[in-house]
């Protein structure tokens, strides 16, 4: 489909080292004037979803600033776009957790909100593991917690868990479970 969308003037309003911002003056899709701000992320979002083989995980809380909230969470990082992601998904999966996998698959890619930003993830699923120490950033204050996947799944379905990379890792897999059965 051609993009009705067409850009007259864009000024780059702020960056740092994670995102740029971006206003623009466009010509909307009904071909009137207007404006469109944008966030570009300088990373990639890599989320891992790790199952034992007792179909137990590891989520990590921590308080969200944006939010200004608590937020459980799959581990989560963000990775460089010249960094094959699955390494920033072992890293992160260490760093913030303990756990090492052997068994590893991309599980999804998202767009996690593709109506101001173009930052999207890779989800991983990381089987076969087994947990050392974890050892987080030092602007980290994480709370790891072991759980049942079933258990997981319940906080998604109650609206505990809004993370975007979180839930769609938890509803994919368990689409997954569910397909493996019939």
């Amino acid at each position: 489909m051609n993009n009705p969308w067409k850009k007259l003037k864009s000024t780059e309003v702020y960056e740092n080292p994670w995102i740029k911002v971006t206003n623009h003056e466009v010509l909307n899709a009904a071909n009137k004037p207007g404006i469109y701000g944008t966030v570009h992320f300088k990373n990639i979002a890599i989320g891992i979803l790790p199952i034992d083989k007792n179909g137990y995980t590891y989520i990590v809380g921590q308080y969200r600033f944006p939010l200004e909230k608590f937020s459980w969470e799959i581990p989560e990082g963000g990775g460089k776009h010249n960094v094959d992601p699955l390494e920033t998904a072992k890293r992160e999966l260490l760093e913030e957790t303990g756990v090492k996998a052997k068994e590893w698959s991309e599980l999804i890619r998202i767009n996690t909100s593709n109506s101001v930003t173009d930052e999207y993830g890779i989800i991983y699923l990381a089987k076969d593991i087994e947990v050392f120490e974890s050892n987080p950033d030092e602007d980290e204050d994480l709370v790891v917690k072991k759980l049942h996947f079933d258990e997981l799944y319940e906080m998604v379905m109650r609206g505990e868990i809004m993370d975007s990379l979180s839930v769609a890792a938890v509803l994919k897999y368990k689409l997954m479970l569910l397909e493996s059965k019939t």
